[in-house]
């Protein structure tokens, strides 16, 4: 059906930006403020505190979402989109404990054994047919995976909708997206 497959795991050659910014995002609303809810919810499975982040961290992390998309915002060109690295480095600036708690939990996704996260997306998703695998996450990361797949579908489905196309969207596995942290 000439589909793409999109293995996601440490050793795929694909890669997927969590921090990839379609500029109709938000559709009406300000794509920013929505992509900050995205990477709010991202650190809060990546920081993995079952309370979620707390007010201060939030308002930091909103802080940084802010500065690291003002270039994008500026000059809407791939090349600008920030990658992980960004967001580690404005938190790393941030002169409070919050910040360089949560810099510190993001370091493992930029500079360590995870960092297939911290590169720009290289995959065609432009494809009619679209299958991400992520059955080689390790079970710490996976998680993280299905939600960074599930951002880049909301990005197709929000292009697809402007072009009068329908989407549709299977989940295997889906009870593993639902189950309980417990």
């Amino acid at each position: 059906m000439d589909g793409q497959v999109v293995n996601i795991c440490s050793s795929s050659e694909n890669c997927i930006n969590p921090l990839d910014l379609n500029p109709d995002y938000g559709e009406e609303d300000d794509p920013v403020a929505l992509k900050a809810d995205f990477i709010t919810s991202m650190m809060e499975v990546i920081c993995a505190g079952k309370a979620g982040l707390q007010p201060a961290e939030k308002s930091v992390l909103d802080r940084c979402v802010r500065l690291i998309y003002q270039e994008y915002l500026e000059d809407p060109r791939p090349q600008n989109i920030p990658v992980l690295t960004d967001l580690w480095n404005s938190l790393k600036r941030q002169e409070t404990p919050e910040a360089n708690g949560m810099a510190a939990a993001l370091e493992i996704y930029v500079t360590g054994s995870q960092n297939f996260f911290n590169k720009r997306t290289n995959v065609d998703i432009r494809n009619r047919l679209v299958c991400y695998n992520i059955k080689d996450l390790s079970k710490s990361s996976r998680k993280l995976g299905m939600l960074i797949v599930q951002d880049q579908i909301w990005n197709r489905v929000i292009i697809n909708r402007a072009a009068g196309k329908a989407t549709w969207y299977y989940m295997d596995e889906f009870h593993r997206a639902t189950r309980s942290a417990a």
